[in-house]
């Protein structure tokens, strides 16, 4: 469980207790630093979230294991507090946003033919971090929101790979991005209380995207690459991030995928969503059911 870090020269800051505790974003707060905090936003009201957000952590300390601030986490437990009605945050500065940022195109590419092949034949094929402001940054960015059904969209830690054969040529995309709040199959699996929870998600990382490129038609592809991404995301996480993981989580939509190559890959299927997203906090957004996989990484440290 993180530790709250209070600044007391600020006035909301009161002694914690133990009643009326709720943990959000896994911070543990109790009523009174609730309390504490609608004050100090409505003593603020000229403030945009986003800077309700750099300030909260500056005075709680709270920072990732490099030391950066978790500002996205901040501005979601504020989202989330005023979803229960707990405060009331500013009107959102539309004006001031900025559009979420497209994938830029790629001047002269044409889509390559469809080819086939055997795996043995590609290899070995190359899984390559990818690293912002780069060609291959580019392409990883302008292929995902070109062919996966989701688009391209990343948030909080996130590592992405594109991955090429012996000869060069593209053939997948992977995206890893932060595990999901609350998934019941996932926390039921691994015997997890909400403190548990709380403590343990910064070492899980969500699978959200992962797309073989239309035109190499491989089999036995896929579970190769999750084969080989397992074996190295966690230095990579690591080293960017200042801390490892011990599980990695993906969410598979039954009504377009079977989730074989999660199964050939050694990922375990340990349930079902119950429907609902990571932005529905209202509890009124449907959306498809998911098959809930989950790949022990502390299991591949001990072998």
């Amino acid at each position: 469980m993180y530790t709250i870090l209070l600044d007391y020269r600020l006035p909301w800051v009161q002694s914690l207790g133990v009643d009326n505790e709720m943990v959000i974003q896994g911070r543990r707060l109790t009523r009174r630093d609730v309390e504490g905090l609608r004050q100090w936003v409505e003593e603020h009201p000229d403030w945009s979230r986003k800077r309700l957000a750099k300030e909260l952590c500056g005075q709680w300390q709270w920072v990732d294991g490099r030391g950066r601030p978790k500002d996205f986490a901040a501005r979601s437990l504020l989202l989330k507090l005023e979803a229960r009605g707990e405060l009331k945050l500013p009107r959102l500065q539309v004006h001031q946003r900025r559009p979420r940022p497209t994938a830029q195109g790629l001047t002269c590419w044409e889509e390559p033919s469809a080819w086939t092949a055997r795996l043995k034949e590609i290899q070995p094929v190359r899984i390559a971090l990818v690293q912002a402001g780069s060609s291959e940054a580019r392409r990883w960015a302008f292929y995902l929101d070109r062919y996966h059904y989701l688009s391209l969209r990343v948030v909080g830690e996130n590592l992405g790979y594109l991955v090429t054969d012996r000869q060069g040529r593209d053939v997948s995309c992977v995206l890893f991005g932060a595990a999901a709040w609350r998934c019941a199959a996932r926390d039921r699996h691994l015997g997890w209380s909400g403190a548990e929870r709380a403590k343990g998600l910064t070492r899980v990382a969500n699978n959200t995207r992962f797309l073989v490129l239309p035109w190499a038609r491989v089999p036995h592809l896929a579970s190769h690459i999750l084969g080989a991404v397992a074996r190295r995301i966690e230095g990579d996480w690591q080293k960017k991030y200042g801390h490892g993981l011990d599980w990695l989580e993906s969410f598979v939509d039954r009504e377009r995928f079977r989730g074989s190559c999660y199964r050939a890959a050694n990922w375990q299927c340990v349930g079902q969503t119950r429907g609902r997203s990571r932005q529905d906090r209202h509890h009124q957004l449907r959306v498809s059911l998911k098959e809930v996989y989950l790949y022990d990484l502390k299991r591949r440290k001990k072998g």
